[in-house]
């Protein structure tokens, strides 16, 4: 475990992007020209022409609105974590590298399995947990979300976690692909420079919003299984440290336990075998 958790402080603090000041970039730009006296008038027939036009398009905004939802519709957390960190090597998970080895889907149970999770100085309560088979709908970006297709997504398995002294979040993800070329598409995918696109986190009635701070993520290739943590300080505090959020990403990381059960399975040493 300390050789582990000195290799991903390592790691991350090499992948930190520094998101914050990425994210003012093109928001300083003045897209309106100047009114310079003494300009020419349209031609009447122009702006009568003109707002026809825009009679029309109010219309068809009008006619979105209504059989769309209008602004009932959910808005899509775009959120990419600061310092994102992928392990592509999958080592010890060999036997399940492809489902053909593994077929059978995650359940409910599976996934809320870890309910309470321990580790250091930080203890977690699970607050919700997800199950789809809609790939897409946990993800946003076409890009991720074509490679998910392409590379045999059946299920994305989403878990927020909330410290309890209420002061850190965690989302886990699990991503069941096809195999574990699959999987090692989608971590490059999530990479931040590539604008892929990110997983969407569960959004939790009465948790933290998720993803508007400093935060870190950790992507681990689990045969094929993408695993993955998220974590933050509680309500984007953006002081948090590297080391800080790498202690937390290690004990959520916790979740994916029911993994091993499933390699166990595979190589003949589960239970029942």
């Amino acid at each position: 475990m300390v050789a582990r958790t000195a290799k991903l402080r390592g790691v991350i603090e090499a992948s930190d992007t520094g998101s914050s000041q990425a994210a003012e970039e093109g928001r300083k730009r003045d897209f309106w020209p100047a009114d310079k006296p003494g300009r020419k008038l349209p031609n009447p027939k122009l702006l009568y022409g003109a707002s026809a036009a825009l009679v029309a398009v109010i219309v068809a905004v009008v006619a979105v609105l209504v059989f769309t939802g209008g602004e009932d519709a959910p808005a899509v957390n775009k959120a990419v974590p600061t310092a994102y960190t992928p392990d592509f090597n999958g080592e010890g998970f060999a036997e399940i590298a492809d489902r053909s080895a593994d077929g059978r889907a995650i359940t409910e149970g599976e996934a809320a399995s870890a309910k309470e999770l321990k580790g250091g100085a930080y203890s977690f309560t699970l607050a919700e947990s997800e199950v789809t088979g809609d790939c897409k709908s946990a993800t946003w970006g076409a890009r991720l979300q074509g490679d998910l297709a392409k590379f045999g997504c059946s299920q994305i398995v989403r878990s927020a976690y909330v410290s309890h002294d209420k002061k850190h979040v965690g989302q886990f993800f699990v991503i069941n692909m096809k195999d574990m070329q699959g999987v090692q598409q989608i971590l490059r995918d999530l990479q931040r420079e590539t604008g892929a696109g990110w997983v969407t986190p569960l959004k939790v009635p009465d948790v933290p919003a998720f993803g508007s701070g400093f935060s870190a993520a950790y992507a681990k290739t689990y045969g094929h299984y993408a695993v993955i943590t998220w974590v933050e300080r509680a309500g984007g505090d953006k002081s948090t440290t590297l080391n800080e959020l790498i202690d937390v990403s290690l004990v959520i990381e916790g979740a994916a336990d029911f993994l091993y059960g499933r390699l166990d399975l595979a190589s003949g040493t589960g239970a029942g075998q």
